[in-house]
């Protein structure tokens, strides 16, 4: 996978340092589900599109836009189906009540953290089968975003055990807003992500999850509540992606798609890795800082876990009881990765205290 990162920054080195420039040929307006500046904004979109142009020698040329902008921020995929815009950014953790597929690619509690995500989504089937699910609905589906575990809440109130969940309101979304609900007696609140500080702030929720810690820090959830729960066990890893529809991905000109294809790939590659670095500095500032950080125990992570686990499987089993078997098959295959490289990892080194 490493070997495949360093060919691509090669590529791209070439083609910014040798390659001559080229008329602009192509031009997309994409919208995020996101507001302009934020981590996702900066870190996936805008990055996919320093990369597109690298890589393309300026034949094309994407321009970023914020949550809003062009279309409601949880709209991003309608507004392309819609044929409002032509692409958009967006996660598939927003289209998991429109169907429950989506939550294998957007993570869900008890499913798989980074390593083996990442892993799996381009070495063992996980892109292809993202790709066959959006081709269903017209799309074509570039991956431009896998991210480091979020936190699980920023909170007004200390969360130890699944009693203290009882009632809470909870601003989240895909599966953890479900398994919330079903499991724990929460009440789930979904918003668009430019809301969710000023509610956090107002006490209109008592938590909130939204992204790893690198994520979380500019946008001050830390200042609005004084608990800081992890590890992200909601979510432990979640996917990004830019959609087009089919036609419009078709018209690009044929020596354009893999390189496009090869941005999006190293802007996944390059995302993860600046999300794991930039995590660390901002557990350090929480730490240093007013907020008391908890940790849950083991136990209770197991249960969150099962909960999650649990709930899709159940969602699949009623997929294809109504005579949609893809879920199911295509959950069987990530467990059956899943469990392969838990049992088979333990020659990795990862470095704890």
């Amino acid at each position: 996978m490493f070997d495949r990162l360093k060919t691509w920054g090669l590529i791209a080195s070439m083609l910014v340092m040798g390659a001559p420039a080229m008329a602009q040929e192509i031009t997309w307006q994409i919208p995020t589900s996101v507001p302009e500046g934020s981590p996702f904004y900066v870190n996936f979109l805008e990055r996919f599109a320093d990369n597109v142009k690298s890589l393309t020698g300026g034949r094309v040329e994407i321009e970023p836009f914020g949550a809003g902008v062009l279309v409601p921020a949880l709209k991003v995929y309608d507004g392309v189906k819609d044929g409002v815009i032509k692409a958009g950014h967006s996660t598939p953790s927003y289209l998991v009540n429109q169907d429950p597929i989506n939550a294998i690619f957007a993570g869900f509690p008890g499913g798989m953290g980074p390593e083996p995500f990442i892993t799996w989504i381009y070495e063992d089937g996980g892109k292809q089968a993202l790709s066959d699910l959006r081709a269903k609905e017209g799309l074509k589906s570039l991956v431009v975003g896998i991210g480091s575990s979020e936190i699980m809440a920023h909170s007004n109130l200390p969360i130890h055990k699944a009693e203290d969940l009882k009632g809470l309101k909870y601003r989240t979304s895909g599966p953890w807003a479900e398994v919330m609900k079903e499991y724990f007696d929460a009440v789930p609140i979904v918003i668009p992500p430019g809301e969710i500080y000023t509610l956090l702030q107002r006490k209109g929720v008592d938590l909130i999850e939204w992204g790893p810690p690198s994520a979380n820090l500019p946008e001050g959830f830390h200042d609005a509540a004084k608990y800081i729960i992890v590890p992200g066990v909601h979510q432990p890893t979640f996917l990004w992606e830019v959609v087009l529809k089919q036609e419009t991905w078709d018209s690009v000109p044929d020596d354009l798609k893999p390189l496009i294809e090869q941005a999006a790939d190293l802007t996944t590659m390059q995302g993860l890795l600046h999300f794991y670095s930039q995590d660390i500095k901002a557990m350090d500032i929480y730490r240093k800082g007013k907020n008391e950080i908890i940790t849950l125990d083991p136990a209770f992570i197991a249960q969150l876990s099962d909960a999650g686990r649990d709930w899709i499987t159940k969602k699949a089993e009623a997929q294809k009881a109504d005579g949609k078997p893809e879920m199911a098959e295509l959950l069987t295959k990530y467990m059956a990765f899943e469990k392969d490289w838990a049992s088979e990892s333990s020659y990795l080194i990862r470095n704890k205290d």
